[in-house]
């Protein structure tokens, strides 16, 4: 049968634009640029799939002839954002095209047939958990920076190391993302039984998955999530995301923690460190973001070198009444993680002029970032 509905503007371009991400990729597979819409009761739904993520949902329509197709996304989703029109009108007609009106305006545009989508990934309606998804927005803010970035090549890098844990009584969720120079992890406390979370030996959930994952927590109040063997389920009523699981092995993240001796500690004001890191940057070398931090008593002293610019030194007071230090560190890893931090005041733990620097605070309950130092 052929496609005839009758479509709001506003909510047609929201649920398009949920799907962006996961389509318009250029690949071997033409079909995965384009949104399969089927009409349902009441609606048509939309999907969009990488074959690493996807994403179904559904919006509500005025169904005329049942039948399905797909579109071209980002080309359907420009025409409804331009239409000047709060309504639109889809008709398929020969060969997988389709009429599009509205307002005054008409377009034929070209589609492929419905069954040269990939099949939505099915799973089962038995393990999933109720949560508040601020609970996962929180976890994935504190450490989806320091995700590994996939022209790296450390293949287990460019996931999320996700785990569970039961302490005193009380149940945690956590995250752990390094980039093999810096590491960062965040746990919180979940009122929800975790007993029934079916996690692997190692749960890796990929960067995009997790980008994925953060967008579709925003907006809504909570989330119901389901892991099984292969893959993570998100869902929301008729909205529902699938994140194929990678494979492989994550470092031994709690033996790098343990490293760390919180001995020898600094206490600095977050927000005049952060705005001093800013401004010694703009001197550092593009590729690797060198800056020496010389610390003595009460006081920080920031510098950077360019060999085509010149020199910036910064001075910073701190409290400290540990041993001299001069260490070399990346300035972009320390001002990405002040960034995602909200503490007035930052606890830093350095044990000796080669050694990593743990930052923590009270106020940011959960969260450790280290970073690794560099060589001057």
């Amino acid at each position: 049968m052929a496609l005839h509905c009758n479509i709001a503007k506003n909510d047609f371009q929201e649920g398009l634009n949920s799907l962006q991400n996961l389509t318009n990729k250029k690949g071997t597979m033409a079909v995965l640029s384009n949104v399969l819409i089927e009409s349902a009761p009441g609606g048509l739904i939309l999907t969009g799939t990488d074959l690493e993520v996807g994403l179904r949902l559904f919006v509500p329509a005025e169904v005329k002839e049942e039948g399905s197709i797909t579109l071209p996304s980002k080309k359907i989703y420009e025409i409804v954002r331009e239409s000047g029109s709060e309504t639109l009108s889809i008709e398929e007609t020969d060969n997988s095209w389709v009429v599009i009106r509205t307002g005054l305006s008409t377009y034929n545009l070209a589609g492929l047939a419905s069954d040269e989508f990939p099949e939505f990934p099915q799973y089962s309606e038995d393990s999933f958990l109720s949560f508040e998804s601020h609970i996962f927005l929180e976890l994935i803010e504190k450490i989806i920076y320091s995700i590994a970035n996939e022209q790296e090549n450390i293949y287990s890098l460019t996931s999320v190391l996700f785990e569970k844990e039961k302490r005193d009584d009380k149940y945690y969720l956590k995250m752990i993302s390094s980039d093999g120079h810096r590491l960062s992890i965040m746990e919180k406390d979940v009122a929800t039984d975790l007993d029934g979370m079916n996690l692997n030996e190692v749960t890796l959930i990929p960067k995009k998955g997790i980008q994925e994952w953060k967008k579709f927590c925003e907006g809504r109040d909570n989330i119901e999530v389901s892991f099984e063997e292969k893959q993570l389920v998100l869902r929301d009523g008729d909205a529902v995301m699938v994140i194929r699981l990678k494979q492989g092995e994550f470092p031994q993240y709690s033996a790098i923690v343990e490293a760390v001796q919180l001995e020898n500690c600094l206490r600095i004001n977050r927000i005049p460190f952060l705005e001093s890191l800013k401004r010694i940057n703009l001197f550092t070398e593009d590729i690797f973001n060198t800056i020496q931090l010389k610390i003595e008593n009460s006081e920080m002293i920031l510098s950077s070198q360019n060999a085509d610019l010149g020199n910036a030194e910064d001075k910073q007071a701190i409290s400290y009444s540990g041993e001299p230090l001069v260490l070399g560190f990346n300035c972009r890893y320390f001002i990405e993680a002040l960034q995602v931090m909200e503490c007035e005041t930052v606890e830093a733990y350095i044990n000796s002029n080669n050694s990593p620097c743990l930052m923590k605070s009270e106020e940011d309950i959960g969260f450790i970032s280290i970073i690794m130092p560099m060589q001057l």
